[in-house]
C-alpha cells in the first residue's frame, strides 16, 4: 500500500539543464508521485512562485529563475522500484550537451507498455549525478543502433527542431526477402496509426495518415534477399517497416508486419531478430555548430547472417 510523505518548501534555481522547459512538466518531473491534478492546482492557486511571482502552467523557465515549490505529499511505495544495473550501454559520442549510445536489440528506449525499464531509466540509474538525460528521438525495441540522448534542455529543444526540419540524417540497414530492383527509390506513402482490437499499436498506409518519406538504396542483393539502406526524411512510428511491407518487401524477422512463415524458417537459419539497424547519424551539433558523423557496424548476429548468405550463394555458384 502506498503511503504519503510530506515535503517542505523547496527553492530551486534553474540551470541550463532545464531552462526552456514548461513549469508544469518541470514540476511533474521534480515531484514524482504527486498526482498531475495536484500539480496544476498548486500552480493555479499561486502556491508555486517564480522569482516571487505567480506563473501559469505554460510558463517556460529561464536560466537563473528561482522556483518556490510548496510542501506537497509525495507517494511512497513500500517496495520502491529498482532499475536493474544491466550491461553498460556502448557510448559512441559524448560531450556536456548530448550523448549517442549504441542500443542493443530487445531493449526498449523507455519504460511503459509492459516494459518496466528502458534505456533512459538505465542511464539515469547509472549516472545519478546527471542533471538531465532525455531521449531526443526513439527507435523500436527490436531495432538496434544509434540513439541520441540530450543532457541539456537547450540541446534537446534544438535537436527536436532539427529533426522536425529534416536536418538530422538517419540511415538504417535492413534485409528484405526477394530481389529489390531499384538502386534508388523514394517512398512517399502517408502513414496512419491505429489500435488493434487487442489494444496493440499498429500503423498502415492510408490517405488519412500523416505524410511520410523514406529513401531506399540497394546495398547488396542475393538470390533470395536484398540488403537495403533506408534514409528517413520523416520519423513516423514503424515507418520503414510499414513502407517496405506495403511494397511487398516485409523486413526479415519483423513480428508485426512481416512474413511469419518466413520468419520461422529464418530462425532455423540463424536469424532470430528483426533485421533493422540504425547504422548512420549525421547532424550539426545543436550548440557548437560542429558537424557530427557517426556510424555503427552491424551487430554480430546480423553480420553473421549476411556472412551465411554470402557463403550459401558462394557454394551454389562454386
Amino acid at each position: 500500500m502506498a503511503q504519503g510523505k510530506a515535503t517542505t518548501v523547496r527553492r530551486e534555481r534553474v540551470d541550463d539543464s532545464v531552462a526552456g522547459q514548461r513549469i508544469d512538466n518541470y514540476l511533474m518531473r521534480l515531484c514524482k508521485g504527486v498526482p498531475k491534478s495536484h500539480v496544476y492546482r498548486i500552480l493555479r492557486s499561486g502556491e508555486v512562485r517564480v522569482n516571487g511571482g505567480r506563473v501559469g502552467p505554460t510558463y517556460r523557465l529561464a536560466l537563473g529563475d528561482e522556483v518556490r515549490i510548496p510542501p506537497v505529499r509525495v507517494a511512497e511505495s513500500n517496495t520502491p522500484a529498482v532499475v536493474p544495473a544491466g550491461k553498460a550501454l556502448p557510448v559512441v559520442y559524448e560531450d556536456d550537451a548530448l550523448m549517442v549510445v549504441d542500443k542493443p536489440s530487445g531493449k526498449a528506449v523507455h519504460g511503459g507498455s509492459g516494459v518496466s525499464f528502458g534505456v533512459i531509466e538505465q542511464l539515469r540509474s547509472q549516472r545519478p549525478e546527471a542533471r538531465m538525460l532525455e531521449l531526443a528521438h526513439r527507435i523500436d525495441r527490436e531495432t538496434s543502433g544509434l540513439l541520441i540522448i540530450a543532457k541539456k534542455r537547450s540541446a534537446l529543444t534544438a535537436l527536436h527542431d532539427m529533426m522536425r526540419e529534416g536536418r538530422v540524417e538517419k540511415c538504417y540497414l535492413t534485409l528484405v526477402p526477394g530481389r529489390w530492383a531499384n538502386p534508388l527509390q523514394h517512398v512517399k506513402e502517408p502513414l496512419f496509426k491505429y489500435l488493434t482490437p487487442e489494444g496493440e499499436r499498429r500503423v498502415r498506409v492510408s490517405a488519412d495518415g500523416k505524410q511520410a518519406h523514406s529513401v531506399v538504396r540497394l546495398v547488396k542483393r542475393w538470390q533470395r534477399f536484398s540488403l537495403l539502406e533506408v534514409e528517413l526524411k520523416t520519423g513516423r512510428t514503424h515507418q520503414i517497416r510499414v513502407h517496405l511491407a506495403h511494397l511487398g518487401f516485409p523486413l526479415c524477422g519483423d513480428d508485426k508486419y512481416g512474413d511469419f512463415p518466413l520468419n520461422k524458417a529464418l530462425e532455423q537459419e540463424g536469424l532470430r531478430r528483426m533485421f533493422l539497424h540504425a547504422a548512420h547519424l549525421s547532424f550539426v551539433h545543436p550548440l557548437t555548430g560542429e558537424p557530427i558523423v557517426l556510424q555503427s557496424p552491424l551487430p554480430d548476429e546480423l553480420q553473421g547472417f549476411i556472412d551465411h548468405l554470402d557463403a550459401t550463394e558462394s557454394r551454389k555458384n562454386g
